[in-house]
Order: C-alpha cells, then sequence, then structure tokens
C-alpha cells in the first residue's frame, strides 16, 4: 500500500474527533435525546423508566469529560436508556475463537514486547479506509451477530483487495446457514458463534452478496431457516490465525496484508464518543464482541492506537468506529474468567489468558480468496 494512503488517517480522524465533541450535555435533555434516536414509549411506567437510567447515565457522561486525566471522551447514543442485559445483545457473547484452531495451539501467558528495530519497517499509520477495501459502517441492531458481521467484512475487505471490486456480502446468510453444532462462541444465530465457523462454511459453500440475501434480524432478534436457493457471490479458500496475545504479528499483518477479525472485551464500550479508549477491565477481561481491527497510529494529543470498526452503526463512537490505547511496551495481560458463556466450544478451557487493550491481541485472523482459475 503507498504510504500516502496510510498517512491520510490521521486527517480523517481528526476530522471525527472534532466533529463528535459539539455537544452540551448539560444542558441535554431527555426529550431531546428521544427525537434524535427516533425513540418513543407510549406506556408512561416504560418511559419514566427509560428517563431514570438516561438521567443517570447523562450525569455520568458529564462527569467522565470533565476527568481531563481520560484520553477518551463519552457521549449518549442509542445505549443510554438500554439496561445492561439489552446492552450485552449488541455484542452477542462471542467471547472469543476457542474453536478447533485455537485448540491446538498455545496461549501465551503473557505478550511479548516489540522489537523497535521492527517498528521502524512499518508505516506510522495504516488505515485501510483509505485503500476502498472496507464497506460502509453496518448496525447488527438487536442480534447477536457481530460474528457473523467480523466474518463477512473480513471477506469484503480481502476480495476486494484481489478484485478491486468491494461488494457488500451477507450477514443474515452467515446467521442462517452455520451450523453450531458444538455451542462454539454460543448457541448460533443471534445467539452467538465464532468467525472460523462463519469462514468454514463460506469455504464450502460461499457466501451470497446483502443484495440477494438482505440481513432482517436486527430488527427482530431472531433466527431465520438458510435459504439455500440463493447463489453464492463469492467465497475465500482458507483463513490465517495469528499467534494468540503477539502485537507484532498483527501490526505487522495490519501492515502489509490488511484488515483483521478480531475479538474484544466491549462490555464498557457503550458510552465511547471520540478519543483513545482506555476503560477496560485489564485483570479479568471479559471477552465478548467480534470487530474488524482496520489500522493502527498515534495520536499526538492521546497516544497510540488500534484502530476499530464496530458494528453498532454510524451514530455510535467516531462515525462507527473506536480507537483503542496501543500499548508500546509489554501489553498488559488479564484473565477470563468466564469461558464458558461463550469462549468457545462445549470442551473449552476453564479460564484464558486475554493481553491488549480490551483483548485486542487475543485472537485475530484474516481470510485469503483465490480466485478461480478459469
Amino acid at each position: 500500500m503507498r504510504k500516502s494512503l496510510l498517512f491520510l488517517s490521521f486527517f480523517v480522524l481528526l476530522f471525527l474527533a472534532n466533529e463528535v465533541d459539539d455537544v452540551n450535555y448539560e444542558e441535554y435533555t431527555y426529550e431531546q435525546y428521544l427525537r434524535e434516536h427516533q425513540k418513543a414509549y407510549p406506556e408512561a411506567s416504560e418511559h419514566n423508566f427509560r428517563k431514570a437510567l438516561f438521567e443517570t447515565r447523562l450525569q455520568e457522561i458529564i462527569a467522565h469529560n470533565k476527568n481531563p486525566s481520560f484520553t477518551w471522551k463519552e457521549g449518549v447514543n442509542q445505549f443510554t436508556d438500554m439496561t445492561e442485559e439489552e446492552r450485552k445483545a449488541y455484542r452477542g457473547l462471542n467471547k472469543g475463537l476457542l474453536y478447533q484452531s485455537i485448540l491446538k495451539r498455545e496461549v501465551p501467558k503473557r505478550a511479548a514486547s516489540v522489537d523497535p528495530k521492527f517498528m521502524e519497517t512499518l508505516p506510522v499509520n495504516v488505515d485501510w479506509r483509505t485503500a476502498g477495501i472496507i464497506t460502509n459502517v453496518k448496525n447488527q441492531g438487536n442480534c447477536g451477530s457481530c460474528w457473523s458481521f467480523g466474518a463477512a467484512e473480513g471477506v469484503e475487505s480481502t476480495v476486494a483487495q484481489s478484485t478491486k471490486t468491494l461488494i457488500v456480502l451477507s450477514e443474515q446468510n452467515i446467521l442462517d446457514c452455520t451450523p453450531n453444532v458444538h455451542h462454539c462462541g454460543g448457541t448460533g444465530g443471534c445467539g452467538g458463534a465464532t468467525v472460523e465457523l462463519a469462514w468454514d462454511k463460506i469455504i464450502a459453500t460461499g457466501i451470497a452478496s446483502e443484495k440477494d440475501y438482505p440481513y432482517i434480524s436486527g430488527n427482530s432478534g431472531r433466527d431465520y431457516s438458510c435459504k439455500k436457493n440463493i447463489q453464492p457471490t463469492t467465497n475465500i479458500s482458507k483463513y490465517v490465525n495469528l499467534p494468540s496475545n503477539q502485537q507484532q504479528p498483527i501490526l505487522d499483518a495490519l501492515a502489509n496484508i490488511g484488515p483483521l477479525a478480531i475479538n474484544v472485551d466491549a462490555s464498557s464500550w457503550s458510552n465511547y464518543r471520540s478519543g483513545v479508549f482506555d476503560g477496560c477491565n485489564q485483570k479479568s477481561p471479559d471477552v465478548d464482541h467480534v470487530v474488524q481491527l482496520v489500522g493502527y497510529g498515534t495520536d499526538s494529543a492521546k497516544g497510540d492506537y488500534w484502530l476499530v470498526r464496530n458494528s453498532w452503526g454510524t451514530g455510535y463512537g467516531e462515525k462507527g468506529y473506536i480507537r483503542l490505547k496501543r500499548e508500546s511496551g509489554t501489553p498488559r495481560c488479564g484473565i477470563d474468567k468466564k469461558p464458558s458463556d461463550g469462549i468457545g466450544c462445549d470442551d473449552g478451557p476453564p479460564t484464558v489468558t486475554v493481553c491488549g487493550t480490551c483483548g485486542v491481541l487475543f485472537d485475530a485472523l484474516y481470510p485469503i480468496y483465490t480466485p478461480p482459475s478459469n
């Protein structure tokens, strides 16, 4: 990739950060929030309940933003008047990629620091959005389908790199047609699964376009039967799992190969608005969400970061993106003590070591597309 494209990331993110920090929350009302987010609660009891949730969180947001020690700002969004259980539905309880491939390899108990000489060989900033291989930010809605979004986005990007054509692919095709008999990352469909399961299925049968097989589970939050008569648009030939909890291979892959599917602890992401986020529980992370890692860089005021594309719509964060703190020394590690709620398959381990901010280094992978021989 040309470095001139990569350096555009700084200006893109500077624009985003300036655009999202212009709300005066001291004067912000629940009625204004309902109008802006097109919400309504006809029943007085629910309206009052939601308003109380909103006002409590609004005060927390105001207090957070007044603290100059934080490197990120918080703000209101679609989650502000939701219960924590409702918020969980947007994460999907996909706790990582302890599917067959990761069960066969050792997960390091600590993360190694990055060789400074290695960093000198890489671009200072990488932002794959400037290369024309990232589709627009999507919204998974009220369905634990993050795993299907991460899987579809990864295929979209790798196919676009090879064919020079960016096609929006079908998350619904993945949700409806990917069996999960061993409960890897959840119960399947809106109940959660893994990117590996999705990519194994795509290798076998391909994937349809969003146009041919549109996403409908976001509104209903329910699963649907597989439509087997729809023809696939593309496929992949295999995928690569990067070494777990190691920062250097991820930096190398981002700079020289492309975007990555990763699993993270997003349980504290709901209020994020802008800046470089560092608000996860690093001692006991609870990996529960799949996202697309599309770059890295350095903010002159807030430090090094990973650039992450979320699937919660453009109203979330920096136009649908979040920047996570990228550690220049030895990354922090913690122990995920609740792997049974989606960390892998039925026979997964009781605990797992997770490294990097919000577990960003725990498991990263990318697909490989092989053009047809004819």
